[in-house]
């Protein structure tokens, strides 16, 4: 038996449709706040989301954070928002998950479940979210190998579930003017040892708004099915992340540039 069953050596690959948008057979854009701050917050997101054709909206309502003294997210409140804008909307919703016990409301409420990268190895909570419908998006560890991603993915794979989408976001090294590295060729070599659809996070291994269009068109030319980005209508106010989301006027601009590389 394979090391890698579920995940490696794939004979077609896999698309996961999410509001419209195949992953895996075109590019994705997905975007919104780091986190959800209010219902105001989220409607003018969404409202610019729209006006650039990107139909589905990240916003997280937990959040796992180094010290315990910054703002852990709305939790429960923040989900019923970011559930009720997208009703309102018509635009996909995708959050993040930091434990089993959220799964069960988040699932009913939200459309894209997301492990961060420091849950890529909680294992217990991949076995849980392969028992859902809802497509999960996982990023790679602080400090993981490219293997060890592949091998977490298949807790969520293992069972017959097939709508997964890997996220790299970058490892953390000895460089220090980054948030993280970014290894561009983690790409490519994803791409031909997984039948699933791989997209970037650029915005968190960039950690400064003028490295993220960058950062975004190297990912886009490696071969990236899709990026997800953050975006905020005032980020230097914003109650995380403050540094590297792109400010909502911008933005529009933004997916223009990514677009035209992807049809390169």
């Amino acid at each position: 038996m394979s090391e890698m069953l579920y995940s490696k050596n794939p004979t077609k690959k896999t698309i996961v449709n999410i509001n419209g948008v195949k992953f895996g057979q075109e590019f994705g854009i997905i975007a919104g706040p780091c986190a959800v701050e209010s219902k105001e917050q989220l409607i003018e997101v969404a409202k610019t989301l729209l006006d650039s054709d990107v139909k589905i909206m990240r916003a997280s309502a937990y959040k796992p954070r180094t010290t315990p003294y910054s703002f852990q997210g709305m939790e429960e409140e923040g989900i019923d928002i970011l559930s009720e804008v997208g009703k309102e909307t018509g635009l996909a919703t995708e959050t993040e998950i930091t434990s089993i016990e959220q799964i069960k409301h988040a699932s009913k409420k939200i459309d894209v479940l997301r492990v961060g990268a420091r849950n890529m190895q909680n294992f217990e909570l991949l076995k849980a979210l392969n028992k859902v419908d809802n497509p999960v998006i996982l990023k790679n560890g602080l400090a993981s190998t490219i293997d060890e991603f592949l091998g977490a993915s298949e807790y969520l794979l293992q069972g017959g579930k097939t709508n997964v989408i890997l996220c790299w976001r970058g490892i953390r090294t000895y460089e220090t003017q980054t948030r993280f590295t970014a290894d561009v060729l983690a790409i490519p070599i994803l791409k031909e040892l997984t039948h699933l659809p791989v997209i970037a996070d650029p915005s968190h291994p960039a950690g400064r708004l003028e490295l993220v269009t960058p950062l975004s068109k190297a990912f886009v030319a490696a071969g990236v099915d899709g990026l997800i980005v953050e975006t905020h209508p005032d980020p230097k106010n914003s109650k995380g992340d403050t540094l590297q989301q792109i400010p909502l006027k911008e933005f529009e601009k933004y997916v223009q540039i990514v677009r035209n590389y992807a049809k390169k």
